[in-house]
């Protein structure tokens, strides 16, 4: 049976498991917003083990795409009007055709960006990727050597994550960094930003580290909610230096939100606003797993968040049609619980990242890693921290739970006092997936 024919078999809510109660409805193209980018996991193999990795990433998943379907998704990704396909892992380049792919999303018009590592991208890989057209490259370096190596789970990762660069920017490519921010390298960030500065990346992308995945096994690694005060004078003297060196520091979105260095920040984004404007999951940003599954956010899996099987259903149909890839773009504040809901910026930023929010409270709607958030904490006398309930399924981007405790910030008051409240995780009931990680279709 041919994949057009498998295609009709739609509508899609015709396979969703049966506790989906929400039906997907026909849309017109002119009817729904179109997705810019394309984070597609292009293989889960991968020649590190590190510690944060969300999709615990190692082996390869069961039934990959072919090289023959990898090109038709292309097409179709071209056809639903994106402009950028980053492709990440595991390590894209472990595959052999990932050069193919790079080639396609070029010739129908679109950007090929990469994420990677760069353990084993030596000159001859990188010297292929430019002549396929490849757009940019980011390499990820997270802290100084000693840190790096520690959470990349392999000595010398640091120096071949250099090297890498190096290589890269010798064929011609244009590069940049993007690194975790966890208790590791918090306090290394300015001298890191002097060392890849050197290495002539136009942009240095950051992010917290969240508890997904393995990172979700390693707790002592996370960020607490009150370190938001500290990391933000950090990055208040990084942008300074920044722009001094001509690099662009560019924040992901789980690093915000609404503080007094918002708008610097995100200056150099596209951005009308200037600020956070809600999470893009579903918005306009699209991902797709090594086997075909479409989910809005890239840093999430399980049920709540896939829509189905591209082989099964195509990818315009699941990015209109599946319940799951239009959640985010369609709630409203009345989603919104915690402390978030009554929030003077609930009706902009959305509670923030959902990949932050519903890794460690359960479900989207409520994030304590907001800045903002710390400051109003602050000016009352309090800080916030998370305190862990429930281990992780050994999954692809299986989520731990925490709770927020809420407390004095003065040590004497806390020891005298205890927690003057906790926000408990709200657990949705499709955030664990059946089976072995992945929903039925």
């Amino acid at each position: 049976m041919s994949l057009n024919d498998v295609r009709k078999r739609l509508p899609v809510v015709s396979s969703l498991p049966a506790h989906r109660t929400r039906a997907i409805l026909p849309v017109a193209r002119g009817e729904t917003p179109r997705p810019r980018l394309a984070v597609w996991e292009f293989t889960l193999a991968c020649d590190q083990a590190c510690i944060h990795c969300g999709p615990r990433a190692g082996q390869a998943r069961e039934g990959e795409l072919t090289t023959e379907e990898a090109l038709k998704i292309v097409d179709e990704l071209a056809e639903a009007g994106v402009g950028e396909v980053v492709l990440i892992g595991g390590e894209a380049y472990l595959r052999n055709d990932f050069i193919l792919v790079i080639r396609k999303i070029r010739e129908r018009g679109m950007e090929a960006t990469m994420t990677t590592g760069g353990y084993n991208l030596g000159k001859a890989r990188a010297e292929a990727m430019v002549e396929a057209g490849i757009c940019s490259v980011s390499v990820s370096i997270d802290g100084l050597e000693e840190s790096h190596d520690r959470v990349r789970n392999r000595p010398g990762s640091w120096q071949r994550a250099f090297a890498a660069l190096r290589h890269l920017r010798a064929a011609g490519a244009r590069v940049a960094v993007n690194s975790q921010i966890n208790v590791f390298t918090l306090r290394e960030l300015e001298a890191l930003l002097e060392r890849v500065a050197a290495e002539g990346v136009h942009s240095w992308q950051l992010q917290i580290t969240v508890p997904h995945g393995n990172a979700a096994d390693h707790p002592e690694i996370l960020l607490q909610p009150y370190m938001y005060l500290e990391l933000f004078e950090t990055l208040d003297r990084v942008m300074a230096r920044a722009e001094a060196l001509k690099v662009r520091i560019w924040p992901a979105n789980n690093l915000g939100y609404f503080g007094p260095h918002e708008e610097r920040l995100r200056g150099q984004q596209k951005r009308r606003t200037g600020h956070y404007n809600g999470c893009e999951a579903g918005r306009s940003t699209i991902a797709i797993e090594s086997d075909g599954q479409i989910k809005n956010c890239p840093s999430l899996g399980g049920p709540t968040n896939i829509g189905g099987s591209w082989r099964d259903h195509g990818l315009w149909d699941l990015w209109t049609r599946a319940p799951e890839m239009s959640a985010l773009r369609t709630r409203t504040v009345d989603d919104l619980w915690g402390y978030c809901r009554e929030c003077y910026y609930a009706s902009v930023c959305m509670a923030g990242c959902t990949a932050v929010s519903e890794p460690v409270l359960g479900r989207p709607g409520n994030n304590p890693f907001c800045h903002h958030r710390a400051l109003e904490m602050d000016r009352m006398g309090l800080r916030e921290r998370i305190e862990f309930v429930r281990k992780a399924p050994d999954i692809a981007f299986g989520t731990a739970l925490f709770r927020v405790v809420r407390e004095h910030k003065d040590p004497e008051l806390r020891a005298q006092h205890g927690p003057v409240a906790t926000e408990e995780p709200r657990i949705s009931r499709l955030v664990e997936p059946s089976g072995p990680g992945r929903p039925e279709v």
